[in-house]
């Protein structure tokens, strides 16, 4: 009897773009990872469809170099052969990287720009979320710059400069603004009042395998 076949998890990927290709050369791909899409396949037999399989459907020597959660949308970089995913990883190692993500977030944020230096750390007793740790947390910064404010959301552009798990998303919440649509964090009307989570990969900088400073953008998709 196939033990996957009772709670097997909802999941429900978007199948239109199927892929959304913003670059492609001899070195790497780039993705726009549409929100509700895994980065890499679940151990789940139910959880296999990713961004990972279907770009190696096509193109089977592809690696993916970094991830984005689920439901976070956005630029994701593959390489085509392994000195080049060395030569990218590196500098997500080394955090030399340079990436911007677009976020509305509930309330209006009173500050038109500030840094977030909160340490992070698994919730135990609330698997997969995160929480702020003073005590057992890792170092995260983050960086927001005001765009817009709107009656009860502002739009903000977030520069995390460390990598954790769910560091936007969780140094929002400890900022009092919460991401739209974020079910982990977020309720009330701050959940229910959009259909995905409004946070995105925008823009990705690093040096490329050849050498030359790169950029690669994916337009916000709200």
């Amino acid at each position: 009897m196939n033990s996957y076949s009772e709670d097997a998890p909802v999941y429900h990927p978007p199948l239109e773009p199927y892929l959304s290709l913003l670059h492609r050369d001899a070195d790497l791909l780039v993705y726009d990872k549409p929100s509700g899409l895994l980065s890499v396949p679940g151990r789940h037999p139910a959880l296999q469809d990713s961004l990972l399989t279907r770009v190696q459907a096509s193109s089977p020597q592809a690696l993916i170099v970094h991830r984005l959660d689920k439901d976070t949308s956005g630029v994701v970089v593959f390489s085509r052969n392994r000195k080049a995913h060395a030569f990218v990883a590196r500098q997500f190692e080394a955090r030399t990287t340079r990436k911007s993500y677009v976020a509305v977030v509930w309330g209006r944020v009173a500050d038109e720009a500030g840094e977030i230096d909160l340490p992070l750390a698994i919730d135990p007793e609330n698997k997969p979320r995160h929480r702020v740790d003073f005590e057992n947390g890792k170092l995260a910064r983050t960086r927001f710059e005001v765009m817009a404010r709107g009656e009860t959301t502002t739009r903000l552009r977030l520069f995390p400069l460390t990598g954790r798990t769910h560091q936007l998303r969780v140094h929002m919440k400890a900022l009092g603004h919460v991401i739209l649509g974020d079910e982990f964090y977020a309720d009330g009307l701050a959940l229910s009042s959009v259909n995905r989570l409004h946070l995105h990969a925008e823009e990705l900088g690093f040096r490329h395998p050849d050498g030359s400073e790169v950029t690669y953008r994916a337009p916000v998709p709200f």
